[in-house]
């Protein structure tokens, strides 16, 4: 017989996973999504822009072991529907249905329901292979479902630890997927001065903000799109609900609500310390000096210490 409070902790982990689940199927759909549409203007660079897609996903073995070359159509199959994969679109859909489905008195009926729903379209889907014939449509249709679990969440969950869990694992998914897709720019084939490289280049750019719904925000914001301003936007700025900063932001504000501490200005554990100290080299981050340091190193290195955060996150609330 388990203990309530193992019970608990049980609990909190499967919720804290279906919000981190949801935000990468929606974040993979986003970034192959744009790829497809990139290759419309960019043909001549097909091979090596999906390779950089799997780079992306951090599942480069992975994808090595079963697939013989980094093509479209293998790439695709490879980040949509393969279960072999465990952070296909199919794998972490599945997922998190079996996870609501374990804590289905915990969350509102109609969030069970919306994610059942999902989980049997990206199935029919995967049978049918609807993404040979209507590629785009089937990758907005996926983060149409992405949109609609949000609004479901917010309009019927009562803000308590249940809700709580689901935010903090979807801001902190988007802070690990910002920053992988950000990082996609160092994989990206070099601009040859002797291809008009301003057109290329733009257009490249054009697809990084595209792949977090930030070009039109971007705009409102910089007339400039250079590498500088766009790594400003997207990392640093504290009022769009997908750079790097803003999901920090949100994840410590519902780390403190979960821990009963949002009032208290200093940590009551190890995770929220942790957290706290990487939003705060933000607070006083400099894009020059990122840029000095090394635009690569220093998103890998945000990376690993959001890793760490996640097991401190286990240790802290999940250990069971």
């Amino acid at each position: 017989m388990l203990s309530k409070d193992v019970l608990l902790s049980r609990t909190a982990h499967t919720i804290y996973w279906m919000g981190r689940y949801l935000e990468r199927a929606e974040n993979v759909a986003r970034f192959i999504d744009v790829n497809l549409l990139l290759m419309i203007d960019l043909p001549q660079v097909e091979t090596k822009h999906w390779e950089a897609l799997v780079m992306t996903s951090g599942d480069v073995d992975l994808f090595r072991k079963h697939y013989p070359d980094t093509t479209q159509n293998h790439v695709i199959q490879f980040l949509t529907f393969d279960l072999n994969n465990p952070n296909s679109i199919f794998s972490t859909v599945r997922q998190t249905r079996e996870n609501a489905r374990t804590v289905r008195e915990i969350i509102s009926t109609d969030l069970w329901e919306q994610v059942n729903a999902f989980y049997l379209m990206i199935q029919e889907a995967a049978e049918k292979n609807e993404i040979l014939y209507a590629p785009h449509e089937f990758f907005s249709n996926v983060k149409k479902e992405c949109y609609l679990f949000e609004g479901i969440l917010h309009s019927t969950m009562s803000r308590q630890e249940s809700y709580y869990f689901i935010r903090l694992g979807r801001y902190l998914e988007r802070a690990d997927k910002t920053a992988r897709i950000l990082d996609v720019a160092n994989f990206m084939p070099p601009v040859d001065p002797a291809n008009i490289p301003q057109t290329f280049e733009m257009i490249q750019w054009i697809a990084v903000l595209k792949s977090v719904s930030a070009l039109q925000m971007f705009q409102q914001n910089f007339r400039d799109m250079s590498a500088e301003n766009i790594y400003q936007f997207l990392i640093l700025d504290q009022d769009f609900a997908r750079s790097i900063y803003y999901c920090l932001q949100r994840s410590l504000t519902y780390l403190k609500l979960i821990s009963g501490e949002s009032s208290r200005i200093r940590f009551s554990n190890q995770a929220e310390k942790m957290m706290g100290k990487l939003k705060s080299e933000l607070d006083y981050a400099d894009i020059q000096e990122i840029f000095e340091r090394g635009v690569h190193q220093y998103l890998d290195t945000l990376q690993t210490k959001l890793n760490e955060i996640d097991n401190t996150l286990y240790d802290t609330f999940f250990k069971f």
